[in-house]
């Protein structure tokens, strides 16, 4: 199980990252079905099969480049739900009272959600809700299979104990991914094209209401917000991301001043994925959005949950107690 785990593990962020470049491609819809694409179990080539599909679904012609990018990240989303399937048999099969049983059981109902929120994805035209929940459900699977791999590398550690100050960061975190998923679900990303602040009188602008509510749409591609709205989005991620920058820091500089129990090689690792970060959220305002620093955005994103997961754990005091 637990080399299923560090494969599944890498999986899933393989996963993530090409849901990320799936989306910053506008390739959501590139298969206007589900789970096949146009009916097929991959992108029709055959000239008879592309006319059927062009047919079938007359506003969404064949675009061979943005369907496979979409086939190609369902492909492996759906080998990484077999794998946390077979988990999930291993556990059942093979109890053991060292071997965690409720956390297997929990991501196997996470990825069929997950699934189901693939579907909704497109049969729902891209609705922001349900695009950020599955950019969440994504980032929730990888947090579940490391915490799966640690529990299975150290059978003797329990939840109980987490330090407050690292399980904040963790919920700091998330919220800022949720911020930016919900930013990039409503194309947002390049609602201000000055940095440090936004162009204009931004202040004067701002829309909270608006920016945090679905308007109705029969498609959501491409966003169906106003402007004003979409910077107000834009500006909370903006704010989101100083105040993860100063809490995360804070973390990695208490945890130098002489935590004995974390390794000093985790706040290290924090606070320079920390910065990449930041320069990355920086390079996508300055030069407008480049797809692999977006992309890498996503990738680094993941990464601070798993540093902030492995110092979180790191930090746990209590031994030997709940495996479920």
């Amino acid at each position: 199980m637990k080399k299923l785990a560090v494969f599944s593990l890498a999986l899933a962020f393989v996963v993530i990252i090409l849901g990320a470049y799936t989306r910053l491609t506008d390739a959501g819809l590139g298969c206007p079905d589900w789970p096949g694409c146009y009916g097929h179990i991959g992108v029709p080539q055959q000239a008879e099969h592309v006319a059927a599909a062009n047919a079938a679904f007359p506003d969404r012609p064949v675009e061979a480049h943005k369907a496979w990018n979409e086939m190609i990240h369902r492909y492996f989303a759906g080998t990484l739900g077999l794998c946390i399937l077979a988990i999930a048999i291993i556990a059942l099969v093979k109890r053991e009272p060292s071997r965690p049983l409720k956390l297997p059981l929990a991501l196997l109902g996470l990825v069929i959600f997950q699934a189901a929120l693939g579907m909704w994805t497109v049969t729902l035209n891209l609705l922001p809700v349900v695009v950020m929940g599955h950019l969440l459900g994504g980032f929730t699977v990888l947090a579940c299979l490391f915490v799966l791999y640690l529990r299975l590398a150290d059978p003797h550690r329990s939840y109980a104990g987490l330090p407050l100050l690292a399980a904040g960061g963790i919920v700091v975190l998330i919220v800022q991914i949720a911020l930016g998923g919900w930013t990039s679900a409503n194309y947002a990303a390049l609602a201000c094209t000055e940095f440090p602040v936004c162009e204009g009188q931004w202040w004067s602008r701002l829309d909270f209401g608006g920016a945090y509510s679905v308007p109705p749409a029969d498609n959501y591609e491409f966003g169906a917000h106003d402007y004003a709205e979409r910077m107000t989005m834009h500006i909370v991620h903006r704010i989101g991301a100083v105040v993860t920058f100063f809490y995360l820091g804070f973390v990695a500089l208490r945890l130098l001043g002489g935590h004995s129990r974390v390794s000093k090689t985790a706040p290290v690792v924090l606070l320079a994925v920390l910065f990449l970060q930041v320069g990355l959220g920086i390079s996508n305002v300055v030069f407008s959005l480049p797809l692999f620093v977006a992309v890498a955005h996503n990738a680094v994103a993941a990464c601070l949950l798993l540093v902030m997961i492995w110092i979180t754990w790191q930090l746990s005091q209590a031994h030997g107690g709940s495996h479920g």
